[in-house]
Parts: C-alpha cells; sequence; structure tokens
C-alpha cells in the first residue's frame, strides 16, 4: 500500500488521531506515529478497533447506527496503520462492513461491524441494570504506568468497596481525560476493552496476557452517562490450558448497561 507519510500523533486524543491525523488514499486510511496508545509492542484493543470504526464511519457517514462488532486481534499493531473498508453486504436496514488493519507489513487486525436502522419495536425488554457497585463519586482516583501506555489517556477509579473483591472478576470506574469531537457510540468502543481480562486475579504468577479477539453488542443506539464516567467489569468464565473465556460489561454512571461482549484471552508465563 502506497499510503500518505503523516507526522508523529504522539500524545494526540481520540479525536484528534480521526479528524486530523488520519488521511485518506482512495479506499486506505492510514496513521503514523499513535505512540501514546500503545500497550507493550501492540497498540491498545479498544485504539485499534477505534481507528477501524472511525474509518467505517469516515468511508461511510450514511452508514445506521453501530449494534455491534466482531473483531479479530491477529498480530501486534503497531504506531503505524493503514486501513481498508469494505461492504460485505448491505440491505434495507443492516449494512455489515469489514476493516481490515495492516501494521508492519502484515494483517493485523480485522473487524465485522454491523450498521443497523432502528424499526418499529414489536416488544421491549429494558436494559439490565448493575448491582453491589460503589459510585465513582464516592471512590479516590487510581494511578497510571510508567511510559508510553494507553492507560494515560483514561482516569480510573475503583467500583468495589473494600474487601469486596469477587475472584476472576475485575471492576472499575472509566473516563475518558480528553472526549471533545467523539460520538457516543465510538467512546464506547474506545472504552470497552480497557479492563485487563477478569482471569488476571486467578493468575498464580506474574505473566503477559494477550486478547485474541473481542465481540461485542451495543444495548440501544444512543448511549449516554454523567460526567462521562462507565462502569466496566471483565470475568473470567473459563480459565484452562492458558486460555481464558471473558465476559466483558459495561453501564452508565446510573448502572444501565450499554455494552456487553465476550473476549477470548490467552495467558503466559
Amino acid at each position: 500500500m502506497n499510503a500518505p507519510q503523516m507526522p508523529p500523533a504522539i500524545g494526540l486524543t481520540a479525536a484528534e488521531m480521526t479528524e486530523d491525523a488520519m488521511a485518506a488514499e482512495a479506499s486506505v486510511f492510514s496513521l503514523r506515529g499513535v505512540d501514546g496508545w500503545l500497550q507493550g509492542r501492540t497498540m491498545y484493543g479498544g485504539a485499534s478497533s477505534f481507528l477501524a470504526y472511525a474509518a467505517a464511519r469516515k468511508a461511510r457517514p450514511d452508514l445506521p447506527p453501530l449494534r455491534g462488532g466482531q473483531i479479530g486481534f491477529i498480530a501486534p499493531v503497531g504506531p503505524d496503520v493503514d486501513i481498508t473498508v469494505s461492504v460485505l453486504r448491505e440491505g434495507k436496514s443492516v449494512a455489515n462492513i469489514q476493516t481490515d488493519i495492516h501494521s508492519n507489513g502484515n494483517l493485523a487486525h480485522r473487524a465485522a461491524w454491523i450498521f443497523g436502522r432502528a424499526r418499529p419495536s414489536n416488544g421491549m425488554i429494558a436494559a439490565p441494570r448493575a448491582e453491589n457497585f460503589v459510585r465513582y463519586e464516592d471512590m479516590e482516583p487510581l494511578g497510571s504506568p510508567e511510559g508510553l501506555h494507553f492507560v494515560h489517556n483514561f482516569e480510573l477509579r475503583r467500583a468495589e468497596a473494600k474487601g469486596d473483591v469477587r475472584p476472576g472478576v475485575v471492576r472499575r470506574w472509566v473516563r475518558l481525560k480528553d472526549r471533545n469531537g467523539l460520538d457516543p457510540v465510538g467512546e464506547l468502543v474506545l472504552i470497552g476493552d480497557a479492563m485487563p481480562p477478569g482471569s488476571i486475579r486467578a493468575m498464580e504468577r506474574q505473566g503477559p496476557i494477550s486478547s485474541i479477539n473481542w465481540s461485542f453488542t451495543l444495548l440501544g443506539d444512543s448511549p449516554a452517562t454523567r460526567d462521562g464516567w462507565w462502569l466496566l467489569e471483565t470475568s473470567s468464565n473459563h480459565m484452562a490450558d492458558g486460555f481464558s473465556s471473558e465476559t466483558l460489561r459495561m453501564w452508565n454512571a446510573d448502572g444501565a448497561e450499554v455494552m456487553r461482549g465476550l473476549q477470548s484471552v490467552a495467558i503466559f508465563g
């Protein structure tokens, strides 16, 4: 791919990455030097998925609301990426869009996005509400790791009372430090993979972990919360043989669920 050379994107906010630094050449969207969203040798999965979603929106601004996504983390996504967007199928109400991210000459990230127009409802079930959480107003901020780590883009607070930690479950309040210019759905995609897997609390010794995939469904098409705070939870359903199956959930500040997902995680060490 002959992608245009872009200036480094170190320290850019999510909106700046998509509005100012993402360049388009034919059907390829390119970004260079995204060092501020890394975790180790790869880009944070929520950031790479957000860039793929943003590219789909740029390629097809007429798409209906996002309903869900199926994402494969195939290889490390470095700071330089090229994103292609293709239409798999488009009907009257639902469009299936594929995005591919190439990095370091490799296919590193592939996502299938489902966009769907609202129809008259044939029944109604309210989104589940969170239980036994501590309000973000009552919790102190948590620190961030050193170096070029994606967590620096977020504010974090605990969502569990002291001594109320459950085995195989991680729950935190998360807020983007700079949300300006983001559409609400893009914000959920960017934040939705921010927690470590719940299985980290069952590991017998420290070691590397890596997300393999991420499948999620949005519960509604206009997510909203208070003060930018979202409640995130990862929970291991089964952990054995170096893998964990995880359920990922997200609620707004009032406890209404807005996103639910599943994820496979590789556990090393």
